[in-house]
């Protein structure tokens, strides 16, 4: 399986399909999907490195708070990430990632939201699809 992102219609809000063969690389799609949807263009420099840990009980729970750390650092420090080192034990994630300071964002993401969520298992690899509150 092939990891990767599309929109999802969606009502209201805006829906983010994502699939990957593990955990680490769905929440790294995950990532570049939200970038992809807010329209977020990154500074050529400088470089900017940051290190996040978090726990949480579960495959959602870790894509909620994972995601909402990203949106803290863009609207706190201005910094969005492309590439993304994680490692999950148990209930505990650590994400090792690198970006730069954002250029621009042209639509805001509000929140990331459990509605509906649900992290599936295939034959091929993880699927979910994540609905955010814009």
């Amino acid at each position: 399986m092939a990891s990767g992102f599309r929109e999802r219609s969606h009502t209201a809000d805006w829906a983010l399909e994502v699939w990957a063969q593990d955990e680490p690389e769905l929440l790294a799609m995950a990532a570049l999907g939200m970038y992809s949807l807010m329209g977020a263009r990154l500074r050529s420099e400088p470089q900017v490195h940051r290190r996040l840990e978090l726990e949480a009980p579960d495959m959602e729970g870790r894509m909620v708070c994972f995601l909402t750390e990203l949106l803290y650092l863009g609207e706190q420090e201005g910094a969005g990430f492309t590439r993304f080192g994680i490692q999950i034990a148990g209930c505990r994630l650590v994400a090792e990632m690198d970006g730069a300071r954002l250029a621009s964002v042209v639509k805001e993401i509000k929140a990331v939201t459990y509605h509906n969520l649900s992290v599936q298992q295939e034959e091929d690899g993880l699927r979910t699809v994540i609905v955010f509150d814009v």
